[in-house]
């Protein structure tokens, strides 16, 4: 885990006793601090905390006091108070003063653990309503988990941030959105950003789970739990221990199967076909529909208590229609998987005229199949309008604006690459060789815009 923790206590032994069931936990990024005057100086030089471990009694400076030095440095921080003394109007002062909870010693491993879990997923919620009220473009941590989404809608990129602060818990995910809007991927960016990363993702397709397969699929089974079965079988949430689930298409699954997945939701546990044996499932959930799940749940098609226990964390992708001004960095990269890093092919500005006019149903995998269709059929050549669908041809062209060239020639014919190109290089330039300041210009991420330079060699 990446999530960053102070631990204050005049008690050397203590310090260490903590750190220890820290690391134990899977947090790494520790800083421990015996005098509480030195950790006020570390917050006055702008050091920023996830959770603060605070004892209430310490010389020189109490708890109290800096309890509120930390929240008016850093009110983000959620801050742990503990003390040897039980002392019921003490804990009450702490609470007011913006405490996340009191802890007595001696604290148990256990609740240690179970507290901290919840201070970080509060924190984590808290970041992510105070995140979508910010108009600026965000930053990722995590840049790799995300490169494989091309994008520089705002709405797209504050949809990938969410789901990074969301990647750092275990609460269950769904999203939603249109088919062919990539909810594939940004599941996939999900776990790789998450602690999880290093253990398996497994994607299920849930309308292939259907009657007698679910349980034998889902939850494994044993020698000759059934005819046919002549050894054991590990299911989905056996092989995947560790890592993440991620359900697709859940809207569809029947009745009788959404049952026995609320089950494990809420207990945690499950049987293998042929076992008595409880076993518990150590994995994260991610699911994924097109399907207007209230809708579903009016008509009694999906039950509401599974909604909300897969509703950890809700991500709603926008369509390619509305987040048009994608579709340009999207045709070039399609172009440079199709036609190679070194190709020549040109693509006419009445076919860019068309691409943009389009509403694109099937979104994001239906510009893909457009891309690769119109590609085959130029052989090379210049792709002009008569390699598109006649869907595309019959649309009527959008003004034309910011995808072409800055220098106001549109009746030069370049490869939409080359023009892409020029147009990145000129802003970067522009900025003085800011990549920060080039991505926020261009509303694009800034690892896109350090892979784009990396390829123009710069």
């Amino acid at each position: 885990m990446r999530n960053t923790i102070i631990v204050i206590d005049d008690d050397r032994d203590y310090l260490e006793i903590l750190s220890r069931h820290l690391k134990s936990f899977g947090y790494h990024s520790i800083h421990t601090e015996e005098n509480p005057k030195k950790a006020a100086e570390v917050l006055d030089r702008g050091a920023v905390f996830d959770i603060a471990i605070i004892d209430i009694n310490m010389p020189e400076m109490d708890g109290a006091t800096l309890l509120e030095l930390i929240k008016n440095n850093s009110p983000a921080t959620e801050c742990i108070m503990v003390t040897a003394v039980n002392e019921v109007k003490v804990a009450v002062n702490c609470l007011k003063l913006g405490a996340y909870d009191y802890l007595v010693k001696p604290v148990s491993k256990e609740e240690l653990n179970v507290t901290i879990g919840r201070a970080m997923e509060r924190k984590r919620l808290l970041d992510i309503l105070e995140f979508g009220n910010k108009p600026s473009l965000p930053r990722f941590n995590h840049e790799g988990a995300f490169k494989s989404i091309i994008t520089c809608s705002q709405n797209m990129l504050k949809v990938m941030k969410a789901a990074e602060l969301h990647a750092a818990g275990d609460v269950p995910i769904l999203i939603t959105g249109e088919s062919g809007t990539g909810k594939d991927m940004l599941a996939r960016a999900i776990h790789n950003a998450s602690p999880r990363s290093e253990k398996p993702f497994t994607a299920i397709n849930m309308a292939s789970l259907t009657g007698g397969l679910f349980d034998a699929e889902f939850f494994g089974h044993t020698k000759g739990a059934f005819t046919g079965a002549e050894k054991n079988r590990a299911g989905y949430i056996e092989f995947t221990s560790g890592g993440t689930l991620f359900l697709d298409e859940i809207g569809i699954l029947p009745s009788e199967q959404q049952g026995k997945l609320l089950r494990v939701l809420q207990s945690g546990e499950y049987l293998k076909l042929g076992s008595n044996n409880l076993q518990m499932a150590d994995i994260r959930f991610i699911a994924a529909t097109n399907e207007d799940l209230d809708k579903l749940i009016a008509q009694k098609k999906f039950r509401k208590d599974l909604y909300y226990r897969l509703r950890g964390g809700w991500l709603h992708i926008p369509p390619l229609r509305e987040r048009k001004d994608d579709i340009p960095l999207l045709i070039s990269q399609f172009m440079e998987e199709f036609c190679g890093t070194k190709s020549k092919v040109a693509i006419d500005p009445r076919s860019i005229d068309l691409l943009m006019a389009y509403d694109y149903p099937g979104n994001v995998r239906e510009l893909k199949a457009i891309v690769q269709s119109a590609v085959n059929l130029a052989q090379g050549r210049k792709i002009a309008p008569r390699v598109l669908p006649d869907e595309l041809r019959t649309c009527k062209p959008s003004p034309k604006k910011g995808y072409y060239l800055a220098d106001g020639i549109h009746n030069e014919i370049v490869s939409l690459s080359e023009m892409e190109r020029k147009y990145i290089l000129d802003v970067y330039h522009k900025t003085e060789c800011n990549k920060s300041e080039t991505a926020r210009r261009l509303k694009i991420g800034l690892n896109t815009l350090r892979r784009k330079l990396q390829a123009y060699g710069v």
